[in-house]
């Protein structure tokens, strides 16, 4: 309760200094701290919660709570014959936001998007040779070798041109990287010798204006009274209090001080349902959580290992013990509702005895020690990582094999994944873009290694089936494709799949219009108190 009580008072401190009355503020109690503030470097949906879904807008969207694309920053768009160039039409008088050094002289143009391309694209880009950086999202997608060139027509038209056919393009714009940037607030920074201040201090066009961030406690912003699309904007304030327990949270959200509150512990959802100010919105979770193996680990690099460790993982008692009947067994590396799902697959199912014969025949009849990675944070796919952890610990103790349990916080957990430190690791994904690709390219892909791809998995057959099933508009030659892919990494088990689970979202009954997105995003816009 002393923990409560202090992050309460330093809440109410907070709200007191913005001078905004509790009926135009809306509390969100989120999950962890946001690695930055600059969406292109990140892939995680803490990150782009305070970033992409607050203070940017992308060239077209996706309709809110659903998967449909709408236009945004573009109001319309041209696709070639060929499939091989996309114009954008820009929507105009677009503002861009101000803070305390910057203030823009002009409206969004072409300048903006081909800026916010190049330097994902040009390494050699003026800014990205001054603020040193990766874009995970953007190279695992493969953008980085399908975009050929991004001009500006006139400062009202873009055209981006492609190398090659690639039929997830215009969903991939819509996702969270993809978001717009003022190239006159670049060029600002970069004149001024302060690049890194784009992922700090950042400037956008979306509904909400960043103010200030205090690191695992609060960050705060205003309401873009600007905002290009009228009548979106219903509140005055919107705070993120940075409640990473999830007890707490559902505290929080009992005593009023939070308005929405990020996916409560299974445990937690009869007591919330029971609360007569609270509404628990629920819907089929777009998502699967997974236990990644470092196939460039040793012994992870025999198929036989990874194997063995997988059928001694009792799926079905961590799904009770964590998911807690919101959650149901995963087989594939994406959800039965994604379309291309192939229903042949199966699981090795548990068994004891056959893993520890596989680890025998392997050569390691007596075992040997690994790590395991817990993630630090509740996630829609994952309600509990410490509880799974520490399950398959002691089931992969039942062959032989000595798993240590090891954990960071969580930005510094993912990028110490993505440079393959771990042996064995917890993560998971919510679909971004209802395409086949987003699941299989940008987790599983050889340009993923590195970034999304934490198992370092990179098979030629794979890919090339991946790779082929983008460079098609056939639906059917794609489902194809992306069926004989889920065969292969079913064969060569680079991850354990654990479960697909529901989305939980506890509100208190004054917010009206919010809706849960099925790509596990949190959106305000639209969203007002009563």
């Amino acid at each position: 309760m002393k923990r409560l009580t202090v992050l309460s008072f330093a809440l109410a401190t907070a709200f007191a200094a913005t001078g905004a009355s509790a009926a135009t503020t809306l509390k969100y109690c989120s999950e962890g701290s946001p690695a930055g503030f600059d969406p292109g470097q990140y892939q995680a949906g803490t990150d782009f919660d305070a970033t992409a879904e607050t203070i940017f807008n992308r060239l077209v969207e996706f309709e809110r709570g659903a998967t449909r694309v709408i236009p945004g920053l573009a109001e319309k768009w041209e696709v070639s014959p060929d499939g091989l160039s996309y114009t954008f039409y820009l929507r105009k008088g677009v503002k861009f936001h101000s803070n305390e050094t910057f203030k823009p002289s002009r409206d969004f143009n072409a300048d903006d998007v081909v800026f916010t391309f190049e330097r994902m694209l040009k390494t050699d880009h003026p800014y990205r040779k001054a603020y040193a950086t990766e874009f995970p999202y953007f190279t695992d997608m493969g953008l980085d070798g399908t975009l050929a060139k991004v001009e500006k027509i006139d400062p009202q038209t873009v055209k981006f041109t492609l190398k090659t056919v690639d039929a997830a393009f215009l969903a991939d714009l819509a996702m969270s990287f993809a978001s717009v940037h003022s190239a006159e607030y670049a060029d600002s920074l970069l004149k001024a010798g302060k690049p890194s201040q784009i992922n700090v201090a950042p400037i956008g066009t979306g509904p909400f204006v960043f103010k200030s961030y205090q690191k695992d406690a609060i960050i705060r912003f205003t309401a873009n009274k600007e905002y290009w699309r009228k009548g979106e904007v219903k509140i005055d304030n919107l705070l993120f209090a940075i409640t990473t327990d999830s007890a707490v949270r559902a505290q929080k959200l009992k005593a009023g001080e939070c308005d929405v509150a990020f996916q409560p512990k299974p445990a937690d959802i009869a007591v919330l349902k029971a609360d007569p100010k609270i509404n628990v919105l629920s819907q089929a979770g777009f998502n699967v959580g997974y236990v990644a193996y470092n196939v460039k680990h040793k012994p992870l690099e025999n198929v036989a290992v990874r194997r063995a460790l997988d059928m001694a993982i009792n799926k079905k008692a961590i799904i009770d013990a964590v998911y807690q009947g919101s959650g149901q067994p995963a087989t594939n590396p994406m959800p039965p509702t994604q379309w291309s799902y192939n229903k042949n697959l199966k699981d090795a199912g548990y068994n004891v005895e056959a893993a520890k014969a596989m680890l025998a025949k392997a050569g390691l009849a007596n075992g040997f020690e690994i790590s395991l990675w817990a993630m630090p944070v509740q996630r829609p796919y994952n309600p509990n990582a410490k509880l799974m952890a520490e399950m398959i610990q002691a089931d992969w103790a039942k062959i032989g094999v000595t798993a240590k349990i090891t954990s960071y916080e969580w930005g510094e957990y993912l990028k110490r994944a993505k440079a393959g430190e771990q042996d064995t690791g917890m993560f998971g994904w919510t679909g971004d873009n209802g395409d086949p690709d987003n699941w299989l390219g940008t987790n599983l892909s050889c340009d993923a290694v590195g970034g999304g791809n934490y198992a370092q998995w990179c098979d030629k057959e794979f890919d090339k089936l991946v790779t082929d099933a983008k460079r098609t508009t056939d639906v059917k030659k794609r489902t194809e494709l992306y069926g004989k892919a889920q065969e292969i990494f079913k064969r060569e088990m680079p991850w354990t799949t654990i479960a697909h689970s529901t989305v939980n979202v506890p509100v208190s009954k004054k917010v009206e219009g919010f809706k849960i997105s099925p790509f596990g995003l949190m959106s305000f816009y639209g969203v007002s108190i009563k």
